[in-house]
């Protein structure tokens, strides 16, 4: 075990250093697993890893969703869910605020990524609520808090990852993530409710609704029929989740080409989009691979499974702790790689815990619901200081908003996801009642 927390030591300080996460992992992977059996087998181990990962046929279903997300966000999609939504709410106070974190949910319901959400979100949303004087605490906290939603419901990339590492099956992640999901935008939207009633400066009385167009209407209808196709598929059991990806990117390019909004620079942006983030996830994941492989050699997740045992506490004492390690993490890594750090090394003890009777008794149940509490976490990190990432993308395309504004109107959101974070540990039920 000493060798493993040496590596892990040498992983945190090679991230603090700025070293990207994907080339930190794989050196100290590398050279932690030399250390042990020599140049010869990390050599094998690491052109192994390489060949096996790039080749992976489960792994397809990363870009496919990618460029199914890429080339809804570029085709206007996301103008006509924040309309649609402001017809239900536009004429309540935070009315706009309320309509962001629907459309938000909606627009990560395809695109499955909750950087693009943000981004989207931050140039359809914006604009708007500045035109009708909404505070901008209030504005960039619901579109930053609302982005987080893409990693949760489905399709989400991280729990396609998830899914691979742990070998679950990736259909039943994606029903699990539906109910959390859409309990995620109720708290959302009662923390909007809550905020304006606490300070009714944040947002004016009533705002008037965002026109919707032919096209937007014709895009709402086909962004609900494409989730829909997309979730009764999975979860009727008429395709996998890899044939889903592929049928959900044509249908999304049909959709786009049906109501003229995606030109063909456009559609080349959106595949270039594609290829970046995709080459940075596999990357990313090749180097997880290669540093789990050190850690399972070194024996650090047997190790952690014993000192479990050891402890003799129960499974909802270490399920305590594990959350309390996500917490901290996220305040210093992006939510991909504390996926990748962590669920290799988490993902065993899981298996091990008793959880008495009822859902959790089940071990395949466990791990799901682990699953959802790990995402909801990650959420959670989006938001939170000083690493928040969705906080940094609406800094990026609105240089004019501090950061320290930003981060006061996630609060709120951040508050409800607290709450939900509870709810989900407490009452399993909540994420796993559509898989009975």
């Amino acid at each position: 075990m000493t060798i493993s927390l040496i590596g892990l030591a040498v992983l945190l300080v090679l991230v603090f250093a700025r070293v990207p996460i994907a080339f930190a992992m794989a050196l100290v992977g590398a050279g932690g697993f030399a250390a042990m059996r020599g140049i010869e087998a990390t050599g094998a181990m690491v052109g192994t890893t390489v060949f096996e990962t790039g080749l992976s046929y489960s792994l397809s279903v990363v870009p496919l969703f990618i460029f199914m997300g890429n080339v809804l966000a570029r085709s206007g999609i996301a103008h006509g869910l924040f309309a649609g939504a402001d017809r239900l709410f536009g004429r309540m106070r935070g009315g706009l605020a309320l309509a962001t974190v629907l459309s938000c949910g909606g627009f990560s319901a395809v695109s499955g990524s909750s950087l693009a959400t943000a981004a989207t979100m931050s140039r359809v949303a914006m604009p708007p609520m500045r035109r009708f004087g909404y505070a901008d605490s209030l504005a960039t906290g619901a579109i930053a808090a609302g982005g987080t939603l893409g990693i949760l419901i489905p399709p989400s990339v991280i729990l396609i990852i998830f899914g691979l590492l742990t070998e679950s099956d990736i259909g039943k992640l994606f029903i699990a993530g539906l109910v959390p999901g859409l309990l995620g935008i109720l708290l959302y939207m009662l923390a909007v409710i809550v905020a304006v009633r606490l300070n009714p400066a944040l947002a004016p009385p009533v705002s008037q609704p965002e026109p919707m167009s032919q096209r937007d209407k014709v895009g709402v209808l086909g962004t609900l029929a494409l989730f829909t196709f997309i979730m009764v598929g999975i979860y009727g059991g008429f395709f996998t989740p890899i044939e889903a990806a592929g049928m959900g990117a044509l249908f999304a390019l049909l959709l786009a080409l049906a109501i003229r909004g995606l030109s063909f620079s456009d559609f080349w942006g959106a595949c270039l989009e594609s290829v970046v983030s995709s080459a940075m996830i596999f990357a990313i994941i090749i180097g997880a691979e290669i540093f789990s492989a050190f850690v399972n050699f070194a024996g650090l997740p047997d190790a952690l499974v014993d000192i479990v045992y050891d402890l003799d506490v129960s499974a909802w004492v270490v399920i305590a702790i594990m959350v309390a390690i996500y917490l901290v993490m996220g305040c210093v890594f992006e939510s991909l790689s504390m996926i990748l750090l962590t669920v290799p090394v988490f993902y065993p003890i899981i298996e091990q815990l008793d959880f008495g009777t009822g859902l959790l008794a089940d071990p395949e149940m466990a791990l799901i619901w682990f699953a959802i509490i790990v995402v909801v976490v990650t959420e959670i990190s989006l938001i939170t200081p000083p690493v928040g990432m969705n906080v940094f993308v609406l800094r990026a395309n609105l240089p004019d908003v501090g950061l320290a504004t930003i981060f006061r109107g996630v609060l709120p959101f951040w508050v409800a996801d607290i709450v939900r974070l509870g709810l989900l540990i407490a009452v399993p039920w909540i994420s796993l009642v559509l898989l009975q």
